[in-house]
């Protein structure tokens, strides 16, 4: 079955990349209240938050993170703290797909040491009826653009996806 797809805008992944790469950690920043960090919120407990990215490439997209300042889910958190997180992350990811269209879910972990050093969690729905060619990597890389989305739609999307969890 096909789906009209949201079309994409361009993304400024040059000041995004200044934004990452000089200012403070992100998901440390947002959890602190920062009102230049503030995203829309999925999920919290004492450990874990999840969220909407202020960027999507897919309805839905959002991040899991630990609360701690991690920065590689190998050596700094142990095994049944990656496990308990990993199950955070298919709790949200199965909310998200409840909501919005899925035809997959993407889950990868991103970053790097030079910019978005906290370990987190992308998740991504693929919408039925992508074409191949613009799904897997092509499906949620921001240079081939972000949905143009707002804070009031993001806002309702959230409340619909926090109803799964």
């Amino acid at each position: 079955m096909r789906h009209d797809h949201p079309a994409r805008v361009a993304f400024d992944f040059e000041q995004y990349g200044r934004r990452v790469q000089e200012g403070p950690c992100f998901v440390c920043a947002f959890l602190a209240g920062h009102p230049d960090y503030r995203h829309n919120n999925l999920y919290e407990d004492d450990d874990i938050v999840a969220f909407l990215t202020r960027h999507p490439v897919q309805l839905g997209y959002c991040l899991v993170a630990p609360k701690r300042h991690v920065e590689s889910w190998i050596d700094d958190m142990e095994e049944a703290e990656f496990l308990r997180f990993q199950s955070v992350v298919r709790r949200v990811a199965r909310a998200v797909a409840a909501t919005v269209p899925t035809e997959r879910m993407y889950s990868l972990s991103l970053g790097s040491q030079q910019g978005n050093a906290h370990v987190h969690w992308h998740l991504a729905a693929l919408p039925p009826g992508v074409p191949y060619n613009q799904q897997q990597f092509y499906a949620v890389m921001a240079e081939n653009g972000v949905l143009p989305v707002d804070d009031a739609s993001q806002s309702a999307l959230a409340q619909r996806i926090r109803e799964h969890l």
